[in-house]
């Protein structure tokens, strides 16, 4: 879908004209064709909610004309995420994190404007209807945050809350808004805060928006607990004072003893998230289970995995982490890491220049400084050389943040000190071809203490399920040939699948 900046110019050669405005240019402009570029929309949008909030209407009018606005809204904004979501990289290009600002800022007003309806009661305007929208738009705009890796607007995360707290006051938050829909206004806020409490910055776009398609579905299995109830794994509680999703109980003990909005379990959760998992590893398929489609894949089955571990054991890190300010290399992706380990120079591999900010035993935190970064996204592998270590060091990237087009930041958990470049042989996948498919591969070595065998690097999808032994070509002073078996899988991304390997033994 290709986007245009022609509108981001018309708001300012019209703002002057909001007082010059009244309800029927409003309604004129909302019966109008849609433009051909949804992205177009969006400062009209916004022109008109803001000559709205300053004509003189009756209420009826204006709760007419926000209805229309907030629909039309909605659709232009449905007709926009694909198109930012795919191929994106990180840092977001301008042109489009200028785009993503139009939406928040769209967002963000029509969830004030329906929050302030309120204030004029209607017996024919039911108050759950505005209390919907309002958190229904507060979700799209974290969620849209969460799909470009970059923090949420402020405040954002309080008026959610505060304006779930006005449904439960009301005694309207279990109920279901949309005719023949069974979301409730507590399903709406429950989908946004647990897609919070899945550290949204360690996934991908598209794993992003399979989780809150699974949360839509799955939110009711949450449970309420006490403020009093002892310390668990997949627990969380609300302040709604705070400008956070939820924290972990293992993460932050000293809950307040008022102003708690909510504390709830996520152990059944977790514990159908494991059943679910077992059944598509049995070959189920995910619509059996009402799972969206993405769970039949291996990322899917990776992240619906990282989620049940990650609730299931939040305690405390392992290493501490100590600031730092010094240089480092990067290289990314199996390809340029296995030209690395070839040649041990990054002169033909695309590597940009970081800055380590801070790092443990098992990992660091680098911002970019300057270079190509490539295409670098969460759950991809990617090699670090540091001014106090000149070998590679092989690590997958966790997470990612990006508040600006200017600023990248990565979350790295280190593999191996090294790795050894490869070549898997598979014959082809077509029975009437006798050919053989040669793929890049890493092999990551044993680490004593840590990885008691090796480890194998592969691009995602890159080996059918069924085949358990695998021939590997290792160029080194001689070229030699090992036959191994894969025994379990010990890491799934949507770019990467690390599984552990062993020799295959010759009985002879």
């Amino acid at each position: 879908m290709l986007m245009t900046e022609t509108a981001f110019h018309t708001a300012g050669t019209v703002r002057n004209a909001v007082h010059q405005m009244d309800i029927r240019n409003i309604l004129q402009w909302l019966t109008s064709p849609a433009a051909p570029q949804p992205v177009d929309e969006l400062p009209m949008l916004r022109f008109h909610l803001q000559a709205l909030r300053q004509v003189k209407v009756t209420s009826v009018q204006r709760a007419h004309a926000l209805d229309r606005l907030y629909k039309r809204g909605m659709r232009v904004i449905t007709c926009l995420l694909p198109s930012l979501t795919s191929d994106l990289v990180l840092p977001v290009p301008r042109k489009t994190h200028r785009i993503v600002n139009g939406i928040l800022d769209l967002l963000q007003m029509l969830a004030d404007d329906m929050l302030a309806l309120l204030e004029e009661p209607s017996p024919a305007r039911p108050p759950e209807l505005a209390l919907w929208r309002s958190l229904q738009a507060l979700a799209q705009q974290l969620l849209i945050s969460h799909l470009i890796a970059c923090p949420a607007p402020a405040g954002a995360w309080q008026q959610l809350h505060q304006t779930y707290a006005r449904a439960r006051h009301l005694q309207v938050d279990n109920t279901a808004v949309q005719r023949g829909s069974s979301r409730r206004l507590q399903n709406v806020y429950y989908s946004a805060v647990l897609l919070g409490c899945a550290q949204p910055a360690s996934l991908t776009p598209q794993e992003v928006l399979f989780l809150a398609d699974y949360f839509e579905r799955f939110a009711d299995q949450i449970e309420p607990t006490s403020v009093a109830s002892p310390v668990a794994p997949a627990t969380f509680w609300i302040d709604p004072a705070r400008d956070v999703a939820a924290f972990s109980v293992l993460r932050k003990h000293s809950r307040p003893t008022t102003a708690l909005l909510d504390s709830f379990s996520c152990v059944h959760l977790c514990l159908l998230l494991r059943a679910q998992i077992a059944q598509l590893d049995a070959g189920t398929s995910a619509p059996e289970l009402n799972l969206p489609d993405f769970a039949g894949t291996s990322a899917g089955r990776g992240v619906l995995g990282r989620l049940a571990t990650r609730w299931g054991d939040l305690g405390k890190r392992r290493f501490i982490r100590r600031r730092q300010n010094h240089r480092a290399l990067l290289g990314a992706g199996i390809n340029g890491l296995w030209h690395l380990g070839r040649k041990g120079e990054p002169a033909s591999v695309n590597v940009s220049h970081w800055m380590v900010t801070n790092e443990s035993p098992d990992g660091y935190a680098v911002m970019h400084v300057t270079g190509n970064t490539g295409v670098l996204s969460v759950g991809n592998v990617v090699a670090v050389r540091t001014d106090a270590d000149q070998n590679w060091q092989i690590c997958l990237v966790r997470w990612a943040l990006s508040e600006n087009p200017e600023h990248l930041e990565l979350g790295l958990q280190i593999l191996a000190p090294k790795a050894v470049p490869a070549i898997l042989a598979q014959p082809s996948h077509d029975t009437g071809d006798t050919g053989t498919e040669y793929l890049r591969v890493l092999i990551l070595p044993e680490i004593p203490k840590l990885r008691s065998g090796q480890s194998l690097v592969v691009a995602t999808g890159a080996l059918p399920k069924e085949r358990e032994k695998l021939l590997l070509l290792i160029e080194g002073d001689n070229v030699s040939v090992r036959e191994v078996s894969r025994t379990g899988i010990e890491e799934q991304t949507g770019s990467v699948e690390i599984m552990s390997i062993e020799p295959v033994q010759n009985p002879f």
